[in-house]
């Protein structure tokens, strides 16, 4: 079996971070449950987590809205990690007044959040992506970017540049820019969207694979099969990575009179949809029930913690967000053992802490309430 780096945190420090003015909590556990009523700002924890890694949480916010309301417009998160037995100090925050976040390692300012991918890759499954099969296509190809920044993380930076370099087209276009700079920008965004759809290729190709693997470990989930599809994929597909960056270019120029018509680009990357199946009955995702969608989704997202863990060679933390709410007992159970043997870290919340029970007998459970923690199960450490 591969030994895969593990990224356990130790410890997690908030301070005026959405209900919490400050709130620390030692860790000893690979699996961790907060539990405690509707409000009560489980769900902030792992959000806390979430800017423990690239991107902007699990939850999207304006970093300002992130800030307790009453206090001065500043919040923090810090983490003490354990990585091949050494412990590092992680930590992220806003400075009040000052734009963007700050990340800080072992004490030293960083520049961007990318750098934290070196220390801990963070994964996600909250409610709101529930509806992830039936929304926009907009939602899936964000789902899609953070599976695949998981595993690259130059992605990020990648789709952030690609979705500049087509606003600046379409404002161009919008104000009738020359032909010469028209040209030089569409090479830009030709080469960046080459490189995101790619890079979202490549992500579900191994997803399949990894599904496939998973096909044999007798999960009472169901196998979603997962691809990429849109009009630049169909456009584009068997052709070399120049090529097509040849091909979109083209695209580009030949469609400024209709794009200027739409005020917008209306062929790339930008457009293209992750579309998944329930494989065993053929059926889009969109049309299983809500029980088999949530189980896709949790499939899915134990897949890609496999994926991970194999490509990047760090086992990812999982925040899992209501996971046990709608899981029958025997489910919970088959779900809470699999969490067991990915062998990295996960957080989970619930408002019952018997919905916890079948957890492994090493497990933390924590009690969230009057925006403080209490120790329910575990080890007490100082």
């Amino acid at each position: 079996m591969t030994e895969f780096r593990t990224a356990r945190l130790t410890r997690l420090s908030l301070t005026g971070f959405r209900n919490y003015t400050t709130l620390t909590l030692p860790l000893t556990a690979k699996l961790v449950a907060f539990v405690g009523p509707n409000g009560a700002g489980k769900t902030n924890i792992l959000e806390a987590i979430s800017f423990l890694t690239a991107g902007r949480g699990l939850r999207r916010a304006a970093l300002a809205d992130v800030a307790r309301k009453d206090g001065d417009g500043s919040w923090s998160v810090a983490a003490t990690v354990l990585l091949d037995g050494m412990e590092t100090k992680i930590g992220t925050g806003l400075a009040a007044g000052t734009p963007g976040r700050k990340v800080r390692i072992d004490g030293e300012d960083v520049r961007g959040s990318e750098s934290l991918l070196d220390y801990v890759r963070v994964l996600w499954l909250v409610p709101s992506m529930d509806g992830l099969f039936t929304g926009p296509a907009s939602d899936r190809r964000r789902f899609l970017d953070r599976l695949t920044l998981a595993i690259d993380p130059a992605h990020g930076r990648r789709v952030g540049d690609f979705e500049n370099a087509l606003r600046q087209r379409n404002r161009l276009l919008d104000q009738g820019g020359s032909d010469a700079f028209l040209t030089a920008l569409e090479l830009q965004v030709a080469e960046l969207g080459t490189a995101v759809s790619i890079a979202r290729s490549e992500t579900v190709g191994l997803l399949t694979q990894m599904i496939a693997d998973q096909a044999a470990q007798d999960l009472p989930f169901p196998h979603a099969a997962v691809s990429l599809e849109g009009a630049f994929e169909a456009e584009t597909i068997g052709l070399s990575a120049s090529d097509r960056e040849d091909a979109y270019r083209q695209m580009l120029k030949d469609g400024r009179a209709r794009d200027r018509a739409a005020g917008r680009t209306l062929n790339g990357p930008h457009l293209s949809d992750l579309k998944v199946q329930h494989a065993a009955k053929s059926m889009p995702a969109a049309q299983s029930s809500t029980g088999e969608q949530k189980a896709l989704l949790i499939g899915l997202i134990l897949a890609h913690a496999e994926l991970t863990a194999k490509v990047s060679g760090m086992t990812p933390v999982l925040l899992l967000d209501e996971i046990a709410a709608h899981l029958d007992p025997n489910r919970r159970a088959a779900l809470f053992g699999k969490l067991d043997t990915l062998g990295g870290q996960v957080f989970m919340t619930g408002t019952d802490e018997a919905l916890f029970e079948a957890l492994p007998g090493d497990a933390e459970v924590f009690e969230i309430k009057d925006n403080g923690s209490r120790l329910l199960r575990g080890v007490t450490v100082p």
